[in-house]
């Protein structure tokens, strides 16, 4: 039937065809709290994902949504602010008559951080919405959107204010960066877990929102053809690049402090390598999975010294041109130093010590103003034994598996047929499937933090990071950037805006004899 995605199932000997239908989860009441509700990932992201699940039917019909943050402003202050977030970051076309609906579970709460009586104001209004709750405790949502100095004093009010715990059925989302190392990671654990249990603590990382992020498992796990061949015996090497085109914009003072190293290597693309690195859970539960990854990390081979400066490549973008725009350097930035040594741009050969990848390199490459932005993992399968059809391509790699992100959503797989005519020529072609041109006009297609609230408002942490995963990651990335503050780069900034980074990373990869994707 036209318009309907018929999907082949196999029951017996005969095939049938089933209709996917749209997932409905019923939610229960609950008030969401965002620490640093008029901050920009509040405006940007959270709450026009609250107002686009609102606009979907996603929501209970009891909930409440409380910003809390140090600007003075009323709560219809507060929703005119959203309002206009909205409108300029929402998904789709704005419908007043949703908003209306919307904007009435909307409340703010002017206070500070580390003001204990913001605390008792806070206290006071969910002791309010909990007597209009019908059934049981009330679900309370505390979500941190704000800088990682500022967790100390929230946790700590928070719990000298009996906001949690026995009270309430709290839960907590926590941001990334999840410390700036092991230790810190560590101690910022031991302080949530004063006030969490750690089964109510959700720390999010948004690009496992994304659904070619989540397909990775499917697409492995779910088709018998790929799953055979995903080991050191046929796969060559493997590629993931997360690129940006954009610089700091205004994250100028969170920037100089992190770096692309904690900005990036540490969570989003440790992530990615681990979906396409880990071995098969029993089951699709979150910790059976989150078990996998770790033990992904665990077995990412320790880098020294001498690893460190052999197969890693730091980078910071000067002023260059990208779209036709002149753009400023690095060190031009807002609230960076006219002599900043923080790298924007990371290159490395990783090396996972097991018995499905041994010997097979891992190359990863991340940086800010490159010159696409794409995010993609590539698969790049081994030449067969013997090469018994001519090309006349310069390089010849017909088979490879490409897991496109970013900007498009996409699973590409490049092979080899002959070419017509009468010779026998090598041809590279592409199968390719795109979740928006080949999926039907109906299917709802998530947003990365749409699906992540909805996980967190059900309970499932299938898409969360656990701690011990969070310091295995640091374990990493730790020995690197240790090095690289220790012996400050002395050629910054070392690649124009617009390029594809400083010439090192290509010869980290052209010493292989292989070569980075390009676009």
């Amino acid at each position: 039937m036209p318009g309907k995605p018929l999907i082949h199932a196999s029951s017996g000997s005969l095939p049938e065809f089933c209709d996917i239908s749209p997932e409905r989860v019923s939610m229960q009441p609950f008030t969401m709290v965002i620490f640093g509700g008029s901050g920009d990932l509040s405006k940007r992201k959270l709450l026009p994902t609250l107002y686009h699940l609102c606009k979907e039917d996603s929501l209970p019909e009891e909930y409440s949504v409380i910003g809390f943050a140090s600007s003075e402003r009323t709560d219809e202050e507060y929703r005119e602010l959203i309002k206009k977030a909205v409108q300029e970051f929402g998904d789709g076309q704005f419908d007043i008559k949703c908003w209306e609906r919307f904007s009435r579970h909307l409340h703010y709460i002017s206070g500070k951080f580390d003001d204990e009586n913001s605390y008792k104001i806070l206290s006071g209004h969910l002791e309010k919405i909990s007597k209009s709750v019908k059934k049981g405790p009330l679900d309370v949502i505390y979500y941190m959107a704000v800088p990682p100095a500022h967790l100390r004093d929230i946790f700590n009010n928070l719990s000298s204010c009996d906001t949690c715990r026995e009270k309430y059925n709290t839960r907590v989302i926590v941001e990334k960066p999840f410390g700036r190392d092991r230790s810190s990671a560590t101690e910022l654990n031991r302080m949530i877990a004063k006030v969490f249990e750690d089964d109510r603590v959700y720390r999010i990382d948004h690009y496992l929102g994304k659904e070619t992020v989540q397909n990775i498992l499917f697409f492995r796990f779910a088709n018998s053809i790929f799953e055979p061949l995903w080991n050191r015996r046929y796969i060559d090497h493997v590629q993931i690049t997360v690129a940006e085109s954009l610089g700091i914009e205004n994250r100028g003072r969170f920037y100089e402090k992190a770096g692309v190293v904690r900005d990036i290597v540490q969570n989003h693309m440790l992530q990615l390598l681990a979906l396409v690195a880990m071995e098969p859970p029993i089951g699709f539960e979150a910790d059976f999975i989150r078990n996998e990854k770790v033990k992904v990390y665990d077995t990412i081979r320790p880098m020294d010294a001498e690893y460190i400066d052999s197969f890693t490549v730091r980078g910071q973008y000067g002023n260059g041109t990208i779209n036709n725009r002149e753009v400023p350097g690095f060190r031009e930035e807002k609230d960076i130093p006219s002599g900043s040594i923080t790298p924007t741009f990371f290159a490395a050969k990783l090396f996972i010590d097991n018995w499905r990848w041994a010997g097979v390199p891992f190359y990863l490459r991340t940086g800010k103003r490159l010159a696409k932005r794409v995010t993609e993992i590539s698969i790049h399968f081994r030449q067969p034994p013997l090469k018994l059809f001519s090309s006349t391509c310069g390089i010849r790699e017909p088979n490879l598996l490409v897991l496109g992100i970013q900007p498009r959503e996409k699973i590409s797989l490049h092979i080899g047929v002959k070419h017509p005519g009468v010779g026998n020529q090598l041809y590279p072609v592409n199968m390719n499937f795109s979740y928006e041109e080949d999926m039907p006009g109906n299917t709802h297609f998530a947003l990365p933090y749409e699906r992540l609230l909805l996980d967190c408002m059900k309970g499932d942490r299938t898409l969360f990071a656990r701690q011990d995963g969070i310091e295995a990651m640091w374990s990493v990335v730790d020995p690197i950037i240790s090095r690289w503050e220790n012996t400050p780069a002395l050629h910054f900034p070392n690649y124009p805006a617009g390029t594809w980074g400083p010439k090192e990373a290509d010869d980290i990869i052209g010493r292989d004899g292989r070569q980075w994707r390009t676009w």
